[in-house]
Formats: structure tokens, C-alpha cells, sequence
């Protein structure tokens, strides 16, 4: 008995340690798509002061299925658009453009620091939903950490003090329409393989916005072909990333990493805009990281368990 009990607790011990590799792979991954994003919205920003959003949001979807699809294809990849979850699958999809589209429309007034400094809302709002949608329920520490959270976010709109631009209400829907995304992509992780639902990513953003794109076209120079290239590359690959750590790691585990974009975010928009984030931006910021890196905490008290990581079948 003494030794059946002690091979047991070498069991859950080894248990443990694999759940606890699998979240720091997919933590990795995440940053690596965190990296891929701040180099997507710098390009789109660009690209917005040569062509109409329209046609930018176009760009992304278009050139990221056209260089997918050489290696993610129904032909290479027999069943890859069977879905056990078809209508979540193109909710999730439409998410993700909603979420483009806002925060394109978003970077025309806004900069790059200060669009991020309200996307850091996406952790709260993914922790709210991660509760009725993910059966992760957030606590009264938790709730209150959302609400500072939220505070800081106010302190970079500064609603009723001159500093709310109507772009930031652009913004903050966009937030809602990633975390609803991200909340979709862990479920879909649970049911479809990656590739199947970047498959989908893709696609849906291209049936949407094809028939609009020619009534905002303008036709592009050699070097602006190249940046939507880069554009649609830069979605694909980071979306890929972000995908597969879904399926290594929680949703309330990855989603505070979130905030490590700031750094990147004012690093281009200073050298790519000149853009010098503003006091209020950088204490607002700080006080949602602040509160973040307090959920993130409390997740890591929890012990990992294995059905935390999702497998594709």
C-alpha cells in the first residue's frame, strides 16, 4: 500500500510539472505573437496615411489567406474546414475582424501607446466572460483588481476632462470584440486543431471584405504592396502563435502578458512617428499593469492541473 501510494503521488507530481511546462510554453508563444502585433499595428498605421481603412482591414485578411494557404490548404490538409463548432468558429472569425476594424479606425487619431493603454482592458473583460463562457470564475480579489483596472483605463480617456477622443470609444469596442475572441479561441482549442481555425481566420475576413474593398480602393505604390503584405504575414503568424498557446495555457494565465506590447508600442511609435507617450497615458498605464500583474498573480497560486491543457485529437 505505502508504495502504491507513494508511485501515485509521483504521478500527479509528474502531472503538475508537465502542466506547469505546457503554460510556459504557451507563454512564450504568446509573446512571441505580442511581438508580431506591434509590428502589425505600426505597419496599418502607416498604411493608413496612404489608403482608406477599408481597404487596409482588406490587405490584412487577403494577404494572410494568400500565405497560408500554400501550407494550410483543404488539399494538403484533408477535413481541415470540418468544424465540431461551425457557428462558433465564424463568430470567432467575425470577432477578430471586428476587433481589426476598430482598432484601424482607432490608429488614424490615436497613438500607438494610447490605443494599447486601452486594449489592456481585454484582460478584465476576459476574465468577466471567462467565468459563464470557460466555467473560470473570478473571485471578489479578482473583481476588485478588474475594477482598478478599469480605473486606469479612465485615467488615459479622461472622459469629461478633454482628454476622451470619440476614437477611444472605437477602441474599447474593438477591446470587447478581442476578448470575446480570445474566450472563443480557447474554446474552439478544446474541440478543433489549430490549423483548422486559422483556416477559418482567415477566410471570413476575405468573404467579408472583398465586395467592400473596391468601393475604398486606391491603387497602391510598390513599396505600399509590400507593407500589405507585411501586414497580412504579420497577422497570420501572430494569430498562429497566438492559437497554439491557447491551447497550452488558460485564458487568465496568457491574457495579462498582454501589457508587455506598452514597451514595444512606445519604442515604434517613437521611432517610427515620433509619438512621446503622455504623463497621464503612462500613470494610466501603469495602474492597469499594476492591477494585471495582481490577476496574473493569483492565477499562479493556482496549482496547474492537466486538464488545463488542451490536445488536439
Amino acid at each position: 500500500m505505502a508504495d502504491a501510494a507513494r508511485r501515485f503521488a509521483g504521478n500527479l507530481d509528474a502531472v503538475g510539472a508537465e502542466a506547469r511546462r505546457a503554460r510556459l510554453k504557451g507563454v512564450g508563444l504568446m509573446l512571441a505573437a505580442l511581438a508580431c502585433f506591434c509590428c502589425l499595428d505600426t505597419t496599418a498605421k502607416i498604411l493608413n496615411g496612404r489608403m482608406d481603412t477599408v481597404q487596409v482591414v482588406w490587405a490584412r485578411y487577403v494577404f494572410h489567406f494568400l500565405l497560408t494557404l500554400p501550407f494550410i490548404n483543404p488539399w494538403n490538409t484533408p477535413g481541415l474546414m470540418r468544424t465540431a463548432r461551425p457557428g462558433l468558429q465564424v463568430g470567432r472569425a467575425l470577432m477578430l475582424l471586428a476587433c481589426t476594424a476598430c482598432n484601424f479606425v482607432a490608429l488614424i487619431f490615436l497613438q500607438l501607446d494610447e490605443t494599447i493603454s486601452i486594449t489592456f482592458t481585454t484582460p478584465f473583460l476576459v476574465a468577466i466572460l471567462a467565468g459563464p463562457i470557460l466555467g473560470e470564475w473570478v473571485g471578489p480579489k479578482r473583481m476588485a483588481a478588474i475594477l482598478v483596472g478599469f480605473l486606469g483605463v479612465l485615467i488615459v480617456t479622461r472622459p469629461g476632462l478633454g482628454g476622451l477622443h470619440w476614437a477611444a470609444g472605437i477602441a474599447f469596442l474593438g477591446c470587447v470584440a478581442y476578448a470575446l475572441y480570445l474566450v472563443s479561441t480557447r474554446v474552439l482549442a478544446r474541440h478543433d486543431p489549430t490549423t483548422t481555425t486559422l483556416f477559418y481566420s482567415g477566410l471570413v475576413g476575405v468573404v467579408v471584405m472583398t465586395p467592400a474593398a473596391p468601393f475604398f480602393w486606391t491603387w497602391p505604390s510598390a513599396v505600399d504592396w509590400g507593407l500589405m503584405a507585411m501586414l497580412g504575414a504579420l497577422g497570420g503568424l501572430g494569430h498562429f502563435l497566438l492559437i497554439a498557446a491557447y491551447r497550452l495555457a488558460p485564458a487568465a494565465v496568457l491574457a495579462p502578458f498582454i501589457y508587455c506590447q506598452l514597451i514595444g508600442m512606445i519604442a515604434l511609435g517613437y521611432v517610427v512617428f515620433g509619438d512621446v507617450p503622455t504623463g497621464w497615458t503612462l500613470a494610466g498605464a501603469s495602474v492597469v499593469i499594476a492591477s494585471g500583474l495582481y490577476l496574473l498573480m493569483r492565477e499562479r497560486r493556482t496549482k496547474p492541473v492537466a486538464a488545463t491543457i488542451a490536445r488536439p485529437d
